[in-house]
């Protein structure tokens, strides 16, 4: 059970899968009002800088489930650095299903939507970990502005144009949903160029070290395409961002 290897590697050097900052992360954790022994389940946790940072800032429990091997021992060790391994805890599973043994106030799914096909999917898999009046989490990505096609949709690393919304349309879509949003916080393109631009030299990197591996024409070739995908579609017409909810 893993993720697509070219991620394993254009983000094995990363502490934040998604176009989030440290800074971003540290005002999601101040406006949400986080309290000393806050219980948090994070699906989809990467290398687990959320719950790693909120742990040590502040006194936040958690656990952290992510597909990837690689970036659940990345977690752990962060874990570890920061000197919060006893209070957070990652583990190598597939989130899709996953549901708490015990109900937790902050539910969250940050940039990992597809673990239940998609927001309304994910939406009910954390109800059923979050206590009642909890917070939920839901990080995804909306149009900054809208593709003019499908293909050009998928330059932005869509599928199609109806992946995602705009951002009004999602904010409603919450309310849809019965949810009320409570907070968000947005990324903005510097979080996209660091997050995006920091797997460059990351690919460079490897391919330099890998010239000989089978999936070295693979990764050459993102990176041959990458800078100018991003600068041209991903940062212009994508947004992203972390939506708090309470259930009405």
């Amino acid at each position: 059970m893993d993720i697509p290897r070219i991620f394993t590697i254009s983000e094995s050097e990363h502490r934040i899968h998604n176009p989030f900052t440290p800074e971003k992360y540290a005002t999601l954790g101040r406006v949400l009002r986080m309290k000393p022994g806050t219980r948090i389940l994070d699906l989809g946790s990467g290398s687990g800088e959320m719950l790693c940072t909120w742990s040590r800032d502040y006194g936040i429990t958690g656990v952290g489930i992510d597909m990837s091997p690689l970036f659940t021992a990345q977690a752990k060790l962060r874990a570890e650095a920061l000197g919060v391994a006893a209070y957070v805890h990652f583990m190598h599973n597939d989130a899709s299903g996953y549901i708490a043994d015990e109900k937790c106030d902050v539910a969250a799914c940050v940039g990992a939507t597809w673990i239940a096909g998609g927001v309304g999917g994910t939406i009910a898999l954390l109800a059923k970990s979050l206590k009642p009046g909890g917070i939920m989490l839901i990080g995804e990505p909306y149009w900054r502005q809208l593709p003019a096609t499908d293909e050009d949709a998928k330059a932005c690393g869509a599928s199609a144009l109806a992946d995602f919304l705009t951002l009004p349309q999602l904010v409603a879509s919450f309310g849809e949903r019965g949810y009320d949003v409570v907070e968000m916080v947005l990324a903005d393109q510097e979080g996209w160029d660091r997050y995006e631009a920091a797997k460059w030299l990351t690919l460079r990197r490897w391919l330099a070290e890998n010239p000989d591996d089978e999936f070295a024409a693979e990764v050459r070739e993102t990176l041959t395409v990458a800078p100018e995908r991003h600068v041209t579609w991903t940062r212009e017409y994508l947004g992203w961002g972390v939506f708090a909810l309470m259930a009405r």
